[in-house]
């Protein structure tokens, strides 16, 4: 078989393999999908047809190439304050917050807010976070972190970084990109870099969603944003429940504007489109 040919039953396999490794459902209509990116993957590894391909990644020896497989089918479409919406209402629900934070006299042991950005991509959805909550504090004392993962190792060695090509700064408002990014000199002409400040306010690491998070795994906040459109009905609910579990008793679940918990069963308060409360 010619590597560049992708049969029905290797496909049928691949899409298994990832369905059971990460939960991303990838029905008939994402076959090309999979041919064009993981057609790269059999060249680069010398593979001769997509057969010894899966074989390999089902390995004990296959084990990287089998992460690299995953990244490889994520989709990873962001930008800065993607629904901006949400962030408006993140900007309320933080004010709101550290007000009565203030009022009953806890600036002195300085507040915790603990955000977990699920599937964050490059990282402009958790650097969009702590932008948020920085200006929203503004100067007040607070202990604030943002845990923020995705199962692609790809994508996290980007968002660590913090370096972007401008044309992520479209949607960015001069005082926004003059307070909270670095402009690229030099060979770095033409990016732009997330400030210290921010960049230290996150911790980031791979996490599969479908594995169940460690005890400590305990949030104020979740945004998991247009990542469960990927999975089937059985998945969503499994992981919106892992989600109630990590969250603080009044805290926020944030979807994607196209996603909805109809249909689901679960706990969650219904507040607005796409915005949940424990």
């Amino acid at each position: 078989m010619n590597s560049s040919e992708l049969s029905d039953r290797d496909f049928e396999r691949i899409s298994q393999l990832v369905y059971a490794q990460c939960g991303i459902n990838l029905h008939e209509g994402k076959k090309e999908l999979v041919k064009a990116r993981l057609g790269k993957r059999l060249r680069e590894g010398n593979f001769r047809s997509f057969s010894d391909y899966y074989k390999y990644v089902i390995t004990k020896e296959g084990t990287d190439e089998l992460i690299t497989m995953i990244d490889s089918i994520s989709t990873n479409l962001t930008y800065f304050f993607r629904e901006e919406p949400h962030f408006h209402r993140l900007r309320t629900i933080v004010k709101s917050w550290f007000d009565a934070a203030g009022a009953a006299g806890q600036k002195r042991r300085q507040p915790k807010l603990r955000i977990w950005s699920a599937g964050c991509s490059t990282g402009e959805e958790p650097y969009s976070l702590g932008i948020t909550v920085k200006e929203t504090l503004n100067g007040f004392p607070a202990d604030f972190k943002i845990i923020a993962t995705d199962i692609s190792t790809r994508v996290l060695r980007t968002a660590v970084n913090g370096v972007f090509p401008n044309e992520k700064a479209k949607n960015l408002s001069p005082e926004i990109l003059r307070k909270y990014f670095q402009l690229g000199h030099g060979r770095w002409e033409g990016y732009i870099r997330i400030k210290k400040e921010i960049r230290d306010m996150i911790d980031f690491s791979r996490f599969n969603l479908m594995e169940t998070p460690s005890s400590n795994f305990i949030f104020d906040i979740i945004f998991c944003r247009n990542v469960m459109i990927y999975f089937d009905k059985q998945t969503q609910a499994s992981v919106v429940n892992k989600f109630y579990n990590c969250l603080n008793k009044g805290g926020y679940l944030f979807i994607g504007h196209s996603e909805s918990l109809t249909g689901l069963d679960h706990a969650f308060k219904y507040i607005e489109p796409s915005v949940y409360r424990k």
